[in-house]
């Protein structure tokens, strides 16, 4: 579990693509004394283990399934990402909770300046703009967000300048796809009616 705050960015510096997936490799400011083989790191909102660990680079399998419905297969080397150590017990919660399991993938329509901060509107696939509502939590590229506004299956965030510079969003430009994962409590909560 993650909270949807990024800790680093990172960057790719080697892809390996193959049968089975892809094999890809990134460069971190993380002490990866501190971290396991075996522990997971969301990678723009995408939960992935770490394989191999070599001074200060690491190594991720993805399988083709990750590449199909994430970002993830458009990557290429020399991109930056956002990351995010796994949650602990005791940890401070400040977004909300992120799982790392990406739902769907976003189209970002709209970027423009607001002051010092900036907003952006995201078109959603159906059906998962049903789970999006006003004032509620959105992960974009792993980044907890508060939804602003929601028209049909187009929604809008504020960025504040700390997570404009501290994130990939100030990479983006309109046109650029977005990996979205749906708040969790919205998830369920659309599931249960569904069974009544």
């Amino acid at each position: 579990m993650f909270t949807g705050i990024i800790t680093d960015i990172g960057s790719l510096t080697a892809i390996d693509r193959h049968e089975g997936g892809a094999r890809f490799e990134v460069q971190t400011a993380y002490d990866l004394s501190t971290i396991d083989i075996g522990a997971s790191i969301a990678h723009s909102g995408c939960c992935l283990t770490v394989v191999e660990k070599r001074g200060d680079r690491y190594t991720l399998d993805l399988s083709n399934e990750t590449l199909a419905v994430t970002t993830l297969d458009h990557w290429r080397v020399g991109d930056r990402v956002n990351l995010e150590r796994a949650l602990k017990v005791g940890d401070e919660l400040g977004g909300h909770i992120v799982s790392g399991h990406v739902d769907g993938v976003g189209e970002l329509i709209a970027l423009t300046e607001d002051g010092d901060a900036y907003r952006l509107k995201v078109r959603v696939p159906r059906p998962l703009h049903r789970y999006i509502a006003h004032k509620g939590s959105i992960a974009l590229d792993g980044i907890s967000l508060t939804v602003n506004e929601v028209e049909d299956d187009v929604f809008g965030v504020a960025i504040i300048p700390h997570t404009w510079t501290h994130t990939t969003l100030s990479d983006r430009k309109v046109g650029d796809k977005l990996n979205l994962e749906i708040d969790l409590m919205a998830r369920y909560a659309a599931r249960w009616r569904e069974t009544l």
